[in-house]
């Protein structure tokens, strides 16, 4: 059985692969597991692979999430140590799979109000 963290988890992962299905990405991965680390979900837009780290949270209420009136931000828990391990993995992938594509990192911050079942998603492109 999961924790409540990890449903949670997997409940924001779903939720912001559909949201990019929606902006036109093509999934090609969830959950791509190294020794070292773990990418949320990998995908690919206009040429470009996407290694992608979702931070989702329970919100009740969502008005418009934006930068500016969110006083709670998930993807700024997506400190500089796990991002270079998310860059590491990248890297390994793309060379593992020969890959000679493009390739960047973002952040999707997943609010999710479970009473009313809706969602909002923000997309950080390149964030490193």
């Amino acid at each position: 059985m999961y924790s409540k963290k990890r449903q949670l988890g997997n409940i924001g992962e779903d939720i912001a692969c559909q949201f990019l299905a929606q902006k036109g990405f093509t999934i090609i991965e969830r959950n791509h597991l190294q020794t070292w680390g773990e990418i949320d979900i990998i995908a690919e837009k206009g040429g470009i692979v996407r290694f992608v780290e979702v931070k989702a949270v329970t919100r009740e209420n969502l008005p418009d999430v934006t930068r500016e009136n969110d006083a709670y931000r998930p993807e700024e828990q997506v400190h500089p140590a796990k991002l270079r391990k998310i860059a590491r993995t990248a890297e390994m992938y793309m060379n593992g799979k020969g890959d000679q594509r493009d390739y960047q990192i973002d952040v999707i911050g997943v609010f999710i109000d479970p009473i009313r079942r809706k969602a909002r998603c923000r997309l950080f492109e390149q964030v490193l």
